[in-house]
């Protein structure tokens, strides 16, 4: 338990208070903000199955959509053993898709008439003939890309015509001219209308039902007497097409139950958005909103680090941040570590996690998550060292990836030349000649634009780097050489699918969770990644650094009881420790963690500040903000504390900006705590540095003495012009 709080009892159905008032909720909208591993699906399925019971809504009215066909199975499987008879196999529990396509079969006739219809489960061609059309390459990687983009916009209900304009909106990095994928998308679509039969992609599936029930009274008259009760899993993650489609279920009915954690929104670049979770309550101002908060994954050292690293969000996302609390037993706190170099980070990992498994850890609860695929070839080889079976999840291993291949059969093409120059497959020489190789393939000296491009270019990245770190330690190493350690590495990796641990990135390890987790590659320019941060040219993008936040968080939650976070200051062994740690770890690493030791810059140390109530380090922004522990007792003023957030208001919206921007709620609570009476004594608060004072100050500081807020405000605004 953490902090020495005590949970209550759970009910006689194992349910705890929170759960149970999610249950017991009455009929109509409920919004269940649930964190990681607080038991979401345990709460959902009973309440369908009360709502059974009691004689709400037979077994028959409720359709339940998940985001995957596992999870859906999962509700299904739950609601098996709930009590509520053949009523469990009557229940609806299917992916958005999945039950789009059984509508749209049985209501096609009445809306369309005889005119037939295919799924076009696979584009791909067809985005490659739109591509070819308007002059853009049909590379795997383009097309993928292209595919991608069209998706994003369908989900985000964006026409062809309107994409130029959208993408500039939201600043989404485009994989080519946005001109010319707006015109590919078009093409698409005139290509699937082609011929005597329609082509229906994934996203027409939704948008046809929509459609059907929003222009075809008697189409919706008779799905709404079919289905009259309606829960949504993993809400946070619906796009505006989804959202679309279930409006267009509910008609104007409120029978209907969504579960999320805006907090674990790591999907934006499908098009999912948060903002319909957000947004429950405006909808519904009569909605029942549950809090699930106690955790039963993870220990409380886990729950802690997990709160902490979200604790530092921004944006309206973090507004609705969850404050976990561990129920399990204490565990081992989390383990942070720095290494010189990549191989040297996962030789590190590799170790531990034998150590785990000899110590009685199943391999297959065992994780090593990472922000990119190509961040794999390290493990792979490590674990491979070491005889540990491994499976990569949600991807191929590094050596299986088609672009690895081609690079490879690219490199034994060119060593069968004859026409090379003498010691140009030599030595130094051979970096610029693999280079040279990988270059037609998509190596470029910088990060291309768009998912699929950034994957590939990670790949043949990687391919160059494991070329140097050879030559680290064989100088005169040569191209066939290379070819032959290749060749080994890929051979000795072909480990058991089941059974062993996992790799994989940390999308793909959403919705899972392992005994044993390891955190790798931790620094800046990775996660958050280096698009996110922009560059010289290019502002960092907020929004997208925040999403790189969540990810992390996500990860950090996927831990039941072993964790660590670790990062490597250089690609190769022996390569310039250049790289930074995550911005993200700032303030979580302890003081008498090695890390942190290690991490320190050479020179004069600053003094962590300390709490100025019990003494203890603060380690994190938030409390040395304060100046104290947040469970250490406040001398907050609270009459000083709403006249400074008069002042604020009132400043603020004469300045035409967010309250946040002139001073936190943070600041304003450490100076409502500390009553600063000078200037000296202000910018002692951290956050209030030379510009704030000079802007602010004086107007604080009059507040603190008792003056009028909104006077003071109105004062120096007149002041000022």
């Amino acid at each position: 338990m953490m902090d020495g709080m005590a949970a209550d009892p759970p009910d006689s159905s194992g349910l705890d208070p929170q759960q149970s008032a999610a249950v017991l909720a009455p009929r109509g909208p409920v919004c269940v903000l649930a964190g990681a591993g607080t038991g979401k699906t345990r709460t959902i399925t009973h309440r369908i199955a009360r709502l059974v019971a009691d004689g709400h809504v037979s077994a028959g009215q409720v359709l339940a959509v998940t985001f995957t066909a596992r999870a859906a199975g999962e509700m299904r499987s739950r609601l098996r053993g709930l009590g509520i008879g053949e009523g469990a196999n009557q229940v609806q529990a299917r992916t958005f898709h999945a039950a789009a396509l059984r509508q749209l079969r049985y209501f096609w006739p009445q809306v369309v008439g005889d005119t037939s219809w295919e799924l076009l489960d696979r584009k791909f061609a067809v985005v490659a003939q739109a591509a070819n059309r308007v002059g853009l390459s049909t590379s795997t990687d383009s097309v993928r890309d292209l595919a991608g983009e069209i998706e994003w916009s369908k989900a985000s209900l964006i026409a062809p015509e309107d994409y130029p304009a959208a993408v500039a909106r939201v600043r989404r990095d485009a994989p080519a001219d946005p001109a010319k994928v707006a015109a590919v998308y078009a093409a698409y679509e005139s290509l699937k209308m082609r011929g005597e039969t329609m082509m229906l992609d994934f996203d027409d599936l939704l948008l046809h039902t929509a459609v059907a029930l929003e222009d075809h009274p008697a189409v919706a008259q008779e799905f709404r007497e079919r289905y009259r009760c309606f829960v949504v899993d993993e809400y946070q993650d619906v796009t505006p097409l989804q959202q679309r489609v279930l409006d267009a279920w509910l008609g104007d009915r409120d029978d209907l139950t969504v579960v999320g954690d805006a907090n674990q929104t790591i999907y934006s670049f499908t098009g999912a958005t948060p903002r319909y979770l957000l947004d429950f309550s405006r909808r519904f101002p009569d909605a029942t909103v549950v809090r699930l908060e106690r955790d039963y994954r993870s220990t409380p050292e886990v729950v802690s680090l997990a709160n902490r690293v979200i604790g530092e969000a921004r944006g309206r996302i973090a507004g609705t941040r969850l404050e976990l609390i561990g129920q399990r037993a204490p565990g081992p706190e989390p383990v942070f570590a720095e290494f010189d170099d990549e191989p040297a980070e996962a030789a590190a990992i590799a170790a531990r996690v034998k150590k785990l498994i000899d110590a009685g850890t199943p391999a297959a609860e065992i994780a090593v998550l990472y922000r990119i695929n190509a961040q794999s070839e390290a493990h792979e080889q490590a674990l491979t060292e070491l005889g540990i079976p491994f499976q990569v999840r949600g991807g191929e291993g590094f050596f299986t990836r088609p672009e690895v291949r081609q690079a490879v059969t690219a490199l034994r093409q060119t060593a069968g030349r004859d026409d090379l120059p003498v010691g140009a497959d030599r030595g130094e020489a051979l970096v610029t000649l693999v280079r040279a190789v990988l270059v037609p393939m998509g190596l470029t000296d910088t990060e291309p634009s768009g998912a699929q491009a950034r994957e590939k270019w990670a790949s043949l990245t990687a391919l160059v780097e494991l070329t140097e770190e050879l030559l680290t330690h064989d100088p005169e190493l040569d191209l066939a050489a290379l070819l032959r350690d290749l060749a080994a590495r890929a051979e000795a990796r072909h480990p058991p699918t089941v059974q062993g641990v996992t790799l994989a990135s940390l999308h793909a390890a959403k919705g899972l969770e392992w005994d044993a987790v390891f955190l790798a590659g931790l620094t800046d320019g990775t996660l958050p990644i280096q698009h996110a941060l922009g560059d010289k040219s290019t502002p960092p993008d907020q929004a997208a650094v925040e999403e790189e936040r969540r990810l992390l968080y996500v990860g950090v939650t996927r831990a039941r009881e072993h964790l660590q976070l670790s990062w490597a200051l250089a690609r190769n062994a022996g390569g310039r420790r250049s790289r930074r740690r995550s911005r993200f770890l700032l303030g979580l690493v302890p003081d008498d963690s090695p890390a942190s030791k290690i991490a320190a810059p050479a020179g004069p140390q600053k003094k962590r500040p300390r709490c100025r109530v019990c003494g203890k380090p603060l380690l994190d922004a938030s409390t040395t903000m304060l100046g104290r522990c947040t469970d250490c007792p406040s001398n907050l003023d609270a009459a000083l504390f709403d006249a400074l957030k008069a002042w604020r208001k009132e400043k603020s919206t004469a300045m035409k900006v967010p309250a946040f921007v002139v001073f936190t709620d943070t600041t304003l609570i450490a100076i409502a705590e500390q009553q600063p009476g000078d200037d000296q004594a202000l910018v002692a608060i951290p956050g209030i540095g030379a510009k704030k004072l000079e802007r602010f100050g004086s107007d604080v500081l009059a507040v603190v003495r008792g003056e009028d807020p909104v006077a003071v405000a109105q004062l120096s605004l007149v002041d000022e012009t």
